[in-house]
């Protein structure tokens, strides 16, 4: 498959990203910005092609999830706050107590 197919994407984002490139146009961007970002916009919504790969089997909603969790990772780590604060300090005193 060629770069660029839309041929993995279903109809619901096809039209998705119609609607998305009908706005980004409307506000001024010329047709192939506008179509780039639409497809950039349906990608980030939807974890790109649903009929595509070993990614099928995630739903929409657990990708969400996992993109929210890994946002709120990165802002911890951005304010200086280990993933690991608390664990590993809490783990090491649970065993050496056993």
């Amino acid at each position: 498959m060629p770069r660029g197919s839309k041929s993995k994407y279903t109809p619901k984002q096809k039209r998705t990203a119609r609607h998305i490139e009908k706005s980004y146009e409307s506000h001024g961007l010329d047709a192939p910005e506008a179509e780039a970002r639409a497809w950039a916009t349906v990608n980030k919504q939807s974890g790109g092609g649903e009929r595509s790969g070993s990614g099928r089997k995630t739903s929409a909603a657990h990708k969400a999830k996992a993109r929210h969790d890994s946002a709120r990772r990165a802002v911890a780590t951005q304010h200086g706050h280990s993933p690991n604060r608390g664990r590993l300090s809490a783990r090491r005193t649970r065993h050496a107590s056993a």
